[in-house]
């Protein structure tokens, strides 16, 4: 499930939707560890979100970043699916961040298990390691920024 917020400024509320993603069975599971920079980022997201989900999207992958205090999903924005009359995307693979408080040092790597729920995981994660830290810095630098409110001004014609 996805929290996507949706406002306008002051002029109209902020509205939550619910968006449905589908977890296919598991094929098998790989200890590893990602960089403490990138944790780092991923809890950084985390925390500035109002919901207790994260979404960064992966453009140059065409898939979708869902970041919670336990795991870390990536979706495919274009794989879609529908079971029992609900529709919704498909969880390609997910890093299991269980074990992730279990290191030595701030900088030190961080421990996951990846969790492969496709048979095409395994090429997805090796291109993940390059494309998604990116992908967090870019959203870094956004949410760095103060953006204002946006005013909406009527155009008058006469």
């Amino acid at each position: 499930m996805r929290l996507i917020l949706i406002g306008c400024g002051r002029a109209c509320p902020l509205k939550i939707d619910t968006e449905v993603f589908f977890r296919p069975e598991e094929i098998r599971r790989e200890v590893s560890s990602i960089r403490a920079d990138l944790y780092q980022l991923c809890r950084k997201a985390l925390k500035r979100s109002i919901t207790e989900s994260a979404f960064v999207p992966v453009r140059s992958m065409q898939l979708l970043a869902v970041i919670t205090r336990a795991e870390i999903v990536f979706v495919d924005n274009l794989n879609y699916a529908v079971q029992d009359g609900k529709g919704g995307r498909m969880i390609m693979l997910a890093w299991d961040l269980s074990h992730s408080g279990q290191r030595d040092a701030i900088d030190a790597p961080v421990p996951l298990e990846i969790v492969y729920l496709h048979n095409s995981s395994a090429d997805l994660h090796a291109r993940l390691m390059s494309e998604f830290l990116p992908a967090l810095q870019r959203l870094d630098k956004y949410e760095s920024v103060d953006h204002g409110i946006a005013e909406i001004i009527p155009l008058r014609c006469r």
